[in-house]
């Protein structure tokens, strides 16, 4: 099973002092919008996202279908096989996608720690 691109998704109070503290670790600004209170920081093939009220608390992400440099791959992993794999090894999922479905969707899991995990894939 291949999950795609993967990032650390935070979520953070102030997106401009998030993102200058980050730059002093090395990343570079990589994509993203603060007008709509998001970034993506990389440095080298690790991706940071800082949200602003986007997210409730840090999530693992994946991203179907993406290299780490937002490029597409192919082929890649659907998220709804993806969730039909996962759901087969009973795997509790928080949110389900409509198999019936294709593009962009997404599905999000709990680990056994808490930690939430957001497949998302945007193609």
């Amino acid at each position: 099973m291949k999950l795609g691109a993967f990032s650390i998704s935070l979520n953070v109070e102030n997106l401009d002092v998030s993102e200058n503290f980050y730059k002093k670790l090395g990343f570079e600004t990589f994509a993203g919008n603060p007008e709509h209170n998001y970034l993506i920081m990389k440095n080298g093939d690790t991706l940071i996202g800082l949200f602003k009220g986007h997210i409730d608390r840090t999530t693992l992400t994946f991203n179907p279908g993406w290299s780490q440099d937002a490029k597409n791959v192919d082929p890649f992993d659907d998220v709804r096989e993806i969730q039909k794999h996962l759901q087969e090894k009973g795997v509790e999922l928080i949110t389900t996608c409509d198999d019936s479905t294709s593009g962009p969707a997404y599905i999000t899991l709990i680990d056994p720690d808490g930690h939430a995990i957001l497949i998302d894939q945007h193609r």
